[in-house]
């Protein structure tokens, strides 16, 4: 039996896997995804985290994992802590449901292994931290699919990416020519005054010579 995990799909699906279901309820949240997608005959991982405003007590914190197969189907739980871990196998799970959390560190995940089809429906992960009054309350859902779906069209991602490079292309190429135009007019300056003290510095030296040239008076 494989331990592999199904990725999510790519593209605008990734987004919605980003997101996070967030139930808030008189300080106590439960954080899970809203889908997870699972590839027939693989592992299927059902994340479920909660924080509460309080330490959690062993004696009075308790978790139920909950699944409904249908929206007007009745929900049947199928993993239970309650002081200690027990299982609500349910014959269409076949022992193939595995707590992996750890509640010491607020983690009530489950792994549900090799994953069939008849295991599409919603997940629900109820917390209760005495003396949180009410419950926190997590839904999954679950969908199994037979093959590996085609990669989305990242045509937009590229886009998007080609114009940010190309922007700061523009930019670099920019800077990178004011430097050039600024550096080649320092030269020039500079070369202009180079040549400005070599002129003063010859005129100087033929006034000189002709200053002494007539201060002298020819002999006859």
């Amino acid at each position: 039996m494989g331990r592999r995990e199904y990725p999510a799909a790519a593209g605008p699906s990734l987004v919605i896997l980003a997101l996070s279901l967030l139930v808030v309820v008189s300080g106590m949240e439960v954080t899970v995804p809203a889908t997870v997608y699972a590839l027939n005959g693989t592992d299927a991982r059902l994340p479920c985290k909660f924080n509460s405003c309080y330490k959690m007590d062993n004696k009075l914190f308790s978790v139920n994992w909950t699944y409904k197969s249908c929206e007007n189907c009745s929900e049947e739980m199928f993993i239970q802590y309650n002081k200690k871990l027990s299982y609500h196998n349910l014959e269409r799970f076949q022992n193939r449901v595995e707590f992996t959390g750890n509640p010491t560190k607020n983690d009530l995940t489950v792994m549900i292994h090799d994953v069939q089809l008849q295991d599409i429906g919603d997940y629900y992960c109820y917390v209760l931290n005495p003396p949180d009054r009410d419950r926190g309350t997590g839904k999954i859902h679950l969908e199994v699919r037979t093959e590996v779906p085609p990669e989305r069209d990242s045509t937009v991602a590229v886009l998007v990416g080609a114009s940010v490079g190309g922007f700061l292309a523009i930019v670099i190429l920019i800077l990178v020519i004011v430097k050039c135009v600024r550096r080649k007019k320092q030269q020039n300056l500079n070369s202009e005054d180079q040549k400005t003290e070599e002129e003063v510095k010859t005129d100087g030296e033929g006034n000189t010579g002709g200053e002494l040239k007539a201060a002298i008076p020819e002999v006859p």
